[in-house]
């Protein structure tokens, strides 16, 4: 079907909402035909062997600076002779994008969030002249790129004008998850998740998946369980995700909050399904998304959602509610009364749950994203 030769250039294989993504289309691009290829800039613990066992070749850059990977790239360009290079997070945009160039050959790139915008503003480490030399950069590069896949319209539409690309060179193919390997929701996993957690099956269990990052509202999370504590005295929250900037002020919020021994951060974990398959109510504060993996997955298994009322999420679980419960940006006090509601009424929590797994099906599996990619690639080696 696919018939297109990738090279596919990514930052890291280091767990995240991008990487998983990649992980989970790529041995559905390989069987539509798509000979894939990727390569990273930094060689960090992850995901690699997963890719690997998908049957794709993975290969990282010497350690270097920016001119450095330009160099490697255009060399790895040359000899692989692919149809397309396909860029996805910024490092990789901006290499990816120049080797390209220098190489000869097309190039895509992936805009997987609404960088550059107000909401940047505030957050920990923003640095106002960073961002828009940052920005200048992207903008300078993107006239390089030959078509551009968003994973969200509303990635589509922030990123057109703030990187200055017409909307005809945009696509948006929404990212998609598998699932046959996601499996679906049922009482033995539950029992054995909770096991393995040393968590009571009675305890109400909180679940969320995400780096230790300001963007993902994990302190509105931990801030949030005191309240919830009180209607639920046994309730659990595990986070599932790599350790970041935010990780020491998380474990100070759950001290100050006097929830230490209700709050675990996992870690980066492998059975992020059974965690989503047992999870009493999933929790997902972010401040920004481009389009939320984790949403996707929860709505396969069925896990009730508790979310940001962020266009992006939207975009995903439906502006009806039918699928999710959506809460006002940073708002702690809304994050308890929607777990606390989520708990509290199972016929409501149970409806909205099925109609997650129902829009997922319609919407979202790994099968739809791959067609989309399939499509996207041919029409970009077409011009």
């Amino acid at each position: 079907m696919g018939h297109v030769r990738v090279l596919y250039v990514i930052d890291s294989l280091a767990p995240g909402g991008a990487e998983r993504s990649l992980v989970s289309i790529a041995p559905h691009l390989l069987s539509r035909g798509v000979a894939l290829r990727v390569v990273t800039i930094h060689d960090r613990p992850g995901l690699r062997a997963d890719l690997e066992r998908s049957g794709v070749d993975v290969e990282h850059l010497a350690p270097g600076g920016r001119g450095d990977r330009v160099r490697q790239l255009a060399a790895v360009i040359r000899r692989e002779r692919p149809e397309l290079v396909h860029t996805t997070l910024f490092e990789s945009d901006i290499a990816g994008r120049l080797a390209a160039r220098r190489a000869g050959v097309p190039c895509v790139s992936t805009l997987a969030g609404a960088s550059y915008g107000r909401d940047h503003v505030g957050q920990p480490g923003y640095r106002h002249i960073r961002l828009r030399g940052a920005q200048a950069v992207d903008i300078a590069t993107a006239q390089l790129v030959r078509r551009f896949h968003a994973v969200s319209g509303v990635v589509a539409a922030a990123m057109a004008s703030r990187l200055f690309v017409p909307s005809r060179r945009i696509e948006v193919v929404h990212r998609g998850r598998d699932a046959a390997v996601l499996g679906r929701r049922a009482p033995e996993r539950t029992v054995a998740v909770r096991a393995g957690l040393g968590i009571d099956g009675s305890a109400p269990l909180l679940v969320a998946i995400a780096r230790h990052e300001y963007d993902k509202g994990l302190d509105v999370a931990v801030q949030a369980m005191a309240a919830v504590r009180r209607s639920a005295p046994e309730a659990v929250l595990v986070v599932a995700g790599r350790e970041g900037n935010q990780t020491e002020a998380l474990r100070a919020l759950a001290r100050e909050a006097g929830v230490e021994e209700a709050v675990r951060l996992l870690g980066p974990r492998s059975d992020v399904a059974d965690l989503l398959g047992a999870a009493d109510v999933f929790l997902a504060p972010s401040r920004r998304e481009g389009l939320p993996g984790s949403v996707l997955e929860a709505m396969a298994l069925e896990a009730p959602i508790v979310a940001s009322d962020l266009p992006s999420v939207r975009e995903v679980v439906g502006s009806d509610g039918a699928c999710a419960r959506l809460v006002p940006v940073g708002s702690v006090a809304a994050v308890a009364d929607a777990v606390a509601d989520t708990l509290a009424d199972a016929v409501e929590t149970a409806a909205k749950a099925g109609a997650g797994r129902e829009r997922f099906e319609r919407l979202f599996t790994i099968e739809r994203a791959a067609d989309g990619m399939v499509g996207f690639y041919q029409r970009a080696v077409g011009g």
